[in-house]
Formats: C-alpha cells, structure tokens, sequence
C-alpha cells in the first residue's frame, strides 16, 4: 500500500488562492478604471468635467478652433460665432456671468428645467449627477466673473453680424 504525501483533505491547510478568488473575481468585475482617474476635490472635479464634457467647445471662444489650447483665464466666457439652423441663430452663453449671479441650488434648479435653443445638449448635462453639477458650479464660481454677455438669440431669417456654422434647414 502506497504512503499518503499529504495530510487527508480536512486537516490540510486552506491555500491562500481558495480565500482569494472571490475578491478578484469582485475586482475583475468592476469597471475598468471606475472612478479612479477623477478627482476628488470638487473644483478639480468640476474642471475635469468641463473638460471632458465639451463645454469648452462652444462656451470657450476658439477653443475648438485652436484644439483645446486656449488659457484658462477665457474659458466659459461665451462666444460670438453663432449657430444657425431652422430655429434662428443662437449663442454659447457666458457661464461664468450666469453662474455669478446664481446660488448653488439655484444652478442645479436651472440646469434641472432648462430648455435653451440647439445645439446646447442640455439633455446631456441633465443626465450627470447632483455630485458633478455642483463642482461643475464650484469650478466656474471660482474662476470668477469674466468677459461680456454672449450676443442675443436672433430669430429666422435676421441678418446677424458675425460668424456663423450653418446647420441644414436654415433659412
């Protein structure tokens, strides 16, 4: 009869894989880089989400024309180029001029019930979190007051001084 190598299965001791499999399989199961690459700190939070969310596009004068490499310091400012379509002709307001003249709740209220002129997504920004609209409001309230009201909505068919992108269907 052949000796046993091993103690019978009951007194062996628990291989550390056997206690281990069920955290990795939890970690192999998350999202890759959940909420590791956002910040924290909520204005860093709100920079990062103005970033990546494309409000620089349209309310950073040049922003897109200048792929992104525009200073800080003119960021949310609003823009001149309107946008044309069978709507009339609208404009990127000035963030930082409304965000000045409204409390934090405030901001969530409007942001919540806003319905502005295409091309704004707002469907999109109603979409994100209470968590994420508030630093969005921390970070544009901290970069301050700057720069002029964007120019007012025209409707179709108003000449308008200015460039414009031109969408299909405008008159």
């Amino acid at each position: 009869m052949a000796q046993l190598k091993h103690p019978p299965r009951a007194a062996r001791p628990r291989p550390a894989t056997r206690l281990l499999a069920p955290l990795l399989a939890a970690a192999l199961a998350a999202p890759a880089g959940a909420q590791t690459d956002r910040p924290v700190d909520a204005v860093d939070l709100g920079r990062y989400l103005v970033r990546t969310a494309g409000c620089n596009d349209c309310h950073s004068p040049g922003y897109a024309q200048q792929g992104g490499h525009t200073p800080e310091s003119s960021w949310l400012t609003g823009d001149g180029l309107g946008w044309r379509g069978p709507w009339g002709t609208s404009y990127a307001a000035n963030l930082r001029l409304l965000v000045a003249g409204l409390g934090e709740d405030q901001w969530l209220q409007h942001v919540r019930t806003m319905r502005p002129r295409p091309p704004m997504p707002w469907y999109d920004l109603q979409a994100m979190s209470e968590a994420d609209l508030r630093a969005i409001y921390r970070y544009v309230r901290q970069l301050g007051p700057a720069g002029q009201a964007a120019p007012a909505y025209q409707p179709p068919g108003t000449p308008v001084a200015g460039p414009v992108v031109q969408f299909p269907g405008a008159p």
